[in-house]
């Protein structure tokens, strides 16, 4: 397993992206995050969580007007920051499905 801190600005966003290899479990420490999670959106608040399936299209926006802070947990066969395909991205880092980028998830 591998855990990370990830803080999203106010209006930022991260890319819709998948991963082939592993899951993740997100839990809210500060802040509300807006998950999308396939077709579904919702709000996740402080001391809330959300599972997110190996191979589901996800994405994490902060709606709020203080930083959004969260904890990644990390789980599957393969870690690596290569095992990411993005989908759609506000920074125009779109992946082929069948070419994982090596960037990471990124908070603006």
């Amino acid at each position: 397993f591998q855990v990370k801190r990830i803080v999203v600005e106010p209006g930022g966003e991260l890319s819709l992206q998948k991963h082939y290899h592993r899951a993740e479990h997100w839990v809210v420490v500060g802040g509300v995050a807006e998950v999308t999670l396939g077709e579904e959106v919702r709000l996740v608040t402080e001391n809330e969580s959300i599972y997110i399936p190996q191979g589901s299209l996800h994405r994490l926006k902060n709606p709020g007007k203080l930083p959004l802070l969260l904890i990644e947990i990390q789980t599957g066969s393969y870690l690596g920051e290569d095992d990411i395909v993005r989908v759609s991205d506000v920074y125009g880092r779109t992946d082929p499905p069948s070419a994982p980028s090596a960037d990471h998830k990124e908070a603006q």
